[in-house]
């Protein structure tokens, strides 16, 4: 994984895909996609976004 990337808030990724906080937050809970806790906060590793909207993309074909 590339150390170099910010990793992104729960809010930036539901803005990303264009769903809700709280689909957002399930996603991580279904372990759809990577969320790590960071004291109180949850962010998301941004490359686990790009493979999930890869594997939508490629079961939508």
């Amino acid at each position: 994984m590339d150390s170099s990337g910010n990793w992104l808030t729960i809010d930036q990724v539901a803005e990303m895909l264009g769903v809700s906080y709280w689909t957002v937050y399930r996603l991580v809970k279904a372990r759809e996609i990577i969320g790590v806790r960071v004291g109180r906060a949850r962010r998301v590793v941004p490359e686990s976004v790009e493979a999930y909207k890869a594997r939508l993309i490629e079961e939508a074909a």
